[in-house]
């Protein structure tokens, strides 16, 4: 070996690749503390919230925010996206307790009329304010239309009957429960658990309906034979937007159509 010349011990010399992802992850993280701030300010303000104040709230420098957020529009994004996994974090678990399908209707809407409760001025900034959010708000639309879709075409199937009707009907229950939402939370003119059990009450008539209409009767308040769940993608709210949600078959021993009749 010639001297002086080191030999090649097949792989490069440890990169900076490292430092890049901890300084990614560290990022990540405060944008996420700056989110929260961000949230803490517009619950208390309202949606006409100001970066300077959100850099207040954070105890940070206007420039040391605009470092991790161009605008108010790219803050007002990342509230959506925070805004979206909070919504899922309840409503998926709800959809798919094991119950019986009437508690399993009021738990789900009981789910997403707690979150916008919880967050009136959230929803009114995505919704109302501009900034990009109200796309945040349609995004959310398309993914909860799309899993429960997912999930009434697998239990139409399963009663042997015809899934067509799955996605205008999920569409359909979508708009009925964020419309009635919206005006909740402007009038304020009964109790959230009135406005769920109303919404329940009309979600549940429109599936009797249809099977009745069918010969089949399913019994409210008796958990069905088979269970169909809803599986978001891993990871984050935005690989499911991305996505489209499959539905997990368990209890396979049932035989299709074998739910109470």
């Amino acid at each position: 070996m010639t001297e002086g010349v080191k030999p090649n011990r097949g792989s490069e010399p440890p990169s900076r690749d490292g430092r890049r992802t901890r300084w990614t992850k560290h990022r990540q993280e405060r944008r996420a503390e700056f989110v929260e701030a961000a949230m803490c300010v517009l619950a208390e303000i309202g949606p006409e919230f100001g970066i300077e104040q959100v850099a207040v709230e954070a105890g940070v420098t206007k420039p040391v925010l605009y470092r991790h957020f161009s605008d108010k529009a790219d803050l007002v994004e990342a509230m959506g996206e925070r805004a979206t996994e909070i919504l899922l974090d309840r409503l998926i678990p709800a959809l798919n307790s094991e119950e019986a399908p009437l508690p399993r209707i009021r738990k789900s809407i009981d789910a997403v009329l707690g979150t916008l409760e919880e967050y009136p001025n959230l929803y009114w900034v995505l919704a109302r304010q501009g900034h990009g959010g109200d796309a945040v708000v349609r995004a959310d639309k398309e993914i909860i239309a799309t899993a429960l879709s997912a999930l009434l075409g697998d239990y139409l199937r399963a009663f042997g009957l015809d899934s067509g009707a799955a996605e205008p009907w999920a569409y359909g229950v979508v708009g009925l429960v964020q419309n009635t939402a919206e005006w909740w939370l402007e009038r304020r003119s009964m109790s959230r658990d009135s406005v769920t059990e109303y919404l329940t009450t009309l979600v549940w008539a429109a599936i009797d309906g249809f099977a009745r209409q069918r010969d089949v009767v399913i019994d409210p308040n008796v958990p069905l034979e088979i269970n169909r769940v809803i599986q978001l993608s891993p990871g984050s709210t935005s690989g499911a937007r991305s996505g489209t949600p499959d539905t997990d078959p368990t209890g396979t021993d049932a035989e299709p159509g074998s739910g109470q009749r």
